[in-house]
């Protein structure tokens, strides 16, 4: 095996995609499955669906490509807004589209027409997050102008929550989305088909009874992948969690200071580094560093080791409380949404699927 590796455990994320697709489907709610987390890496894929999932989401359009190339014919939507130079592959891969940028619209729209091809718009709207989307008071015009526009479908109403600010999901955030769409219909004499609420964060709003009635798709990602929720701080009820398994190998061994010896200054990414002195310290170095993943999101499965910092390419441990450790060692390392983002992006990590 080569390292460093992640481990993916097919069979738990299965599970709780199947959970999490009942669950939601119990409340009128489907379930759009965010593949960009594994930067749709097939098998995670296929397990998706396996467990129910209908519909998939990507904010990259190479990563739908590879699913198009593949043979998904699953409704695809791209889940970051097209970028005007990217419209007309969005247009030829993806069923339909997040957007909140008119102009963009009308290039999806003209774009659409061109091929014969209706392509779906849900129109984002910020409801305090500040990420993507239409002020609400502003929501009325802009859907006016994308109703009947030829090329496109306006299929509904969508808002982000938590990826940015931080904002938890709320009754009065989510019928928002409610009532802009009860609005829109009575003025334009439209069915508004979809009211995307949310990711895995609105999900605790659900299972509080919480969440405004008429809500009736999630976006969802981390519960799947890894059965937690970052933003509420929480292991998602149902779930299974332990789905990825980082995998790296030690090739240094050394007893050293804990201090730094000399004037200190700014390390390689310009951040002042600060040690604690703790004397002498036996300390393993592991072949992965910031390049390849966000450590920070890393959690050592072997509690008597603590990750102390990282460089571009070399990750250092304290294993003074290791009873035994030494070059070719395998360590082992949970992960965060983060970490996990960071590791199935870079080129440099194996990805190993378990089933």
């Amino acid at each position: 095996m080569k390292y460093p590796c992640v481990e993916i455990d097919i069979n738990k994320i299965r599970h709780n995609a199947r959970y999490v697709v009942d669950y939601c489907g119990k409340n009128g709610i489907e379930v759009m499955g965010i593949t960009k987390g594994i930067c749709a890496l097939l098998p995670v894929v296929m397990a998706m669906l396996d467990a129910g999932v209908k519909k998939l989401g990507d904010s990259r359009l190479h990563n739908i490509e590879a699913l198009r190339k593949a043979g998904f014919e699953v409704p695809i939507y791209l889940i970051r807004i097209p970028m005007l130079s990217e419209v007309r592959d969005a247009v030829h891969l993806a069923d339909g589209s997040l957007n909140s940028e008119v102009g963009v619209i009308k290039a999806l729209a003209h774009e659409a027409q061109a091929i014969g091809k209706i392509h779906k718009v849900i129109l984002m709207v910020d409801v305090g997050d500040l990420r993507e989307g239409v002020m609400p008071e502003d929501v009325l015009d802009v859907a006016g102008q994308i109703i009947g526009c030829p090329g496109v479908e306006f299929e509904g109403l969508g808002t982000n929550l938590g990826c940015y600010g931080g904002i938890l999901a709320s009754y009065e955030n989510t019928k928002v989305l409610v009532d802009l769409a009860a609005d829109i219909e009575k003025r334009y004499g439209i069915k508004v088909k979809t009211l995307s609420g949310g990711n895995t964060a609105t999900l605790a709003l659900l299972e509080k009874g919480e969440l405004a009635p008429g809500i009736n798709q999630f976006r969802i990602g981390e519960a799947i992948l890894l059965g937690t929720d970052e933003t509420n701080s929480r292991n998602v009820p149902g779930t299974l969690q332990g789905t990825m398994k980082l995998k790296a190998e030690v090739i240094e061994v050394k007893t050293k200071p804990s201090l730094p010896i000399g004037e200190v200054g700014r390390d390689a990414f310009g951040n002042v580094p600060v040690f604690e002195d703790k004397g002498l310290m036996k300390r393993a170095i592991v072949a992965l560093g910031k390049q390849d993943c966000r450590i920070e999101g890393l959690r050592p499965l072997d509690e008597t080791i603590e990750i102390l910092g990282a460089s571009s390419d070399h990750m250092i441990i304290d294993v003074t409380k290791r009873s035994k450790i030494e070059t070719g060692d395998v360590l082992e390392f949970g992960m965060n949404y983060g970490a996990m983002l960071s590791l199935m992006t870079s080129k440099y990590v194996d990805k190993i699927t378990l089933c």
